[in-house]
């Protein structure tokens, strides 16, 4: 029966699936789910609403209502599960709360400021505006997605060419993963909702010559199909002394 005691309650009509109440929440009470945050559990909720500050559109909210007691040992077992758990694989793309690896955050590009500790970044600084980058890490509701050019970028090709900042990352949103030992169906499926639901302007995919990262360009053009979008492709090929091999598009991929 449970008993009349504050808990979250989220208004779906306001709420637009960025994912940072459920970043907010200690408790891991929220996740986002058809794109929209959800209470996993009552008694996960303890009532207190630090999930109301992480809500940029005033959806989440404290109400009283009939309600099953908030169980901290039910908690604690419930964010053990949810460290173990590996973020490519959970159902739906739920966010894992308190990993700072996956708390969003946006920020303008470091231009030529110092960075921590006084040290300059020098004349290529740093043209990167969100975190995270890894694909894995980003929920497809990202704020950071919606309206973008989407930079997906193999995560060798960084190191191997030079200047990558400068030539690549400058007004574009970067997702950063691995073909090879990463799940393709879980990539597939990712960028199928992200292409769905963020209405991504653009898409330069970058990749390296050696085999394993010739199915990236290949996940993402499957993803469109998939989302029924067709988004302007470009396809770029670093060689492993860090020289552009191939340039391809930008081209649309309707019927790829």
């Amino acid at each position: 029966m449970g008993k009349m005691r504050k808990i979250v309650e989220i208004d779906e009509e306001l709420c637009d699936g960025c994912g940072m109440c459920a970043i907010a929440c200690a408790e891991g009470a929220l996740e986002i789910r058809d794109g929209k945050a959800r209470l996993i559990k009552e008694s996960y909720c303890d009532g207190l609403g630090a999930c109301l500050s992480g809500c940029p559109r005033g959806a989440v909210r404290v109400i009283e209502r009939q309600a099953d007691e908030f169980d901290p040992e039910e908690v604690e077992e419930h964010l053990e599960k949810q460290k173990s758990s590996e973020p490519a694989r959970t159902e739906g793309f739920h966010m894992a709360s308190g990993c700072p690896s996956s708390q969003l955050r946006v920020f303008a590009p470091a231009g030529g400021e110092k960075v921590s500790g006084g040290e300059q970044t020098g004349a290529e600084p740093s043209e990167l505006s969100h975190w995270p980058v890894q694909i894995r890490l980003v929920p497809p509701h990202a704020p950071f997605l919606k309206d973008s050019h989407l930079l997906v970028v193999s995560d060798c090709a960084p190191v191997a060419y030079p200047n990558f900042h400068h030539r690549f990352v400058g007004g574009k949103t970067v997702l950063l993963g691995c073909p090879k030992f990463d799940d393709k169906d879980d990539y597939v499926k990712r960028f199928t909702e992200i292409f769905r639901i963020a209405s991504i302007k653009s898409v330069t995919v970058v990749d390296m010559e050696v085999p394993c990262c010739s199915a990236l360009p290949a996940i993402v053009r499957k993803a469109m199909r998939d989302a029924r979008k067709d988004i302007p492709l470009e396809e770029i090929t670093i060689s492993t002394r860090g020289e552009i091999l191939n340039r391809q598009g930008p081209y649309n991929p309707k019927g790829a």
